[in-house]
């Protein structure tokens, strides 16, 4: 199919469009600024979800988009509440216009696990309100729509924003991991290339208008996770945990709360290994710093 993936340039978007590609679609990557993971096959739309006209012109050729445009980061959230329901509400609001007046075929959107919370501040808060929209586009225009509640992701092309990188970039160029929590929360942690996997597959028929999870496959403590980034890098990291803030948005043990819509997970025959993956990130992240040198908080002990 011809796919537009809106927020292409960021970090989930850009392993989903990878994805998609190597899958023989034929993907468009949209965004307010380049991509710099774009392949040659893919095209680059630099615009803004919130320019109607600019969304109406890229799903022109279309039979599906992917979502993932907007604020994806909880604290950002937290602190930018109005940006938070432009980008991520009304920016939703108005692909899914454009998805009916171009007669789309499958509208998939990035969701989260918060949505089933009532932790997550006003980042699920936004989530919510995007899905409840894309569910009555459904019902009065019949949009085909799959919607993908996403777990703790992480991976290569990863910032500071995701919590695994700061746990990394920390150990690496520190010695030391700061965290807030006990270290008894509890995480299902997906790397980035297996989410992007499950999400093109996601576009079989029998996902159509449904809500999918896409988690790790085993449920771990935080500070297992901890440990086993201090063992990968020879005991020489210290782990620091501090109390949690009374505005805290993360969850502790679970994400879900009562809620009568549930959502069926979506799993794949193999998954990358916690230890491997993290090993990968590391050694991205090895060359970034600069070598051993600038990792200054090791090569001291």
């Amino acid at each position: 199919m011809n796919v537009v993936v809106f927020g292409g340039s960021g970090y989930l978007g850009s392993h989903v469009a990878d994805a998609l590609t190597d899958a023989g679609h034929q993907v468009s990557l949209f965004d307010v600024t380049p991509s710099p993971y774009r392949r040659p096959t893919q095209k680059m739309i630099v615009a803004d979800v919130l320019d109607p006209v600019a969304v109406d012109r890229a799903l022109e050729a279309a039979q599906c988009a992917y979502n993932f445009a907007g604020i994806a980061d909880l604290d950002a959230a937290a602190e930018r509440p109005i940006d938070t329901v432009k980008q991520n509400v009304l920016g939703n609001a108005i692909l899914l216009e454009a998805a009916v007046q171009r007669q789309l075929q499958r509208y998939v959107y990035a969701s989260t696990v918060y949505v089933y919370s009532r932790a997550g501040g006003f980042y699920r808060c936004s989530k919510q309100s995007a899905e409840l929209y894309i569910e009555e586009y459904a019902r009065r225009y019949g949009l085909g729509y799959t919607i993908l509640r996403y777990g703790t992701v992480y991976g290569p092309r990863a910032d500071g924003r995701n919590s695994v990188y700061r746990y990394l970039h920390q150990a690496l160029t520190t010695g030391r991991i700061v965290c807030q929590g006990t270290g008894e929360e509890m995480r299902e942690y997906v790397h980035v290339k297996d989410a992007a996997c499950l999400s093109v597959q996601a576009l079989a028929d029998e996902f159509a208008n449904t809500h999918c999870l896409i988690t790790g496959p085993h449920r771990m403590k935080f500070a297992e996770l901890l440990e086993m980034i201090r063992e990968i890098l020879d005991n020489r990291v210290e782990i620091h945990f501090q109390p949690v803030s009374d505005d805290d948005v993360h969850y502790r043990l679970t994400p879900y709360s009562f809620t009568p819509k549930v959502a069926q997970k979506l799993v794949g025959t193999s998954y990358l290994d916690l230890g491997q993956g993290l090993l990968q990130c590391l050694a991205d992240m090895y060359e970034v710093v600069g070598g051993r040198e600038r990792a200054a908080g090791l090569e001291a002990k």
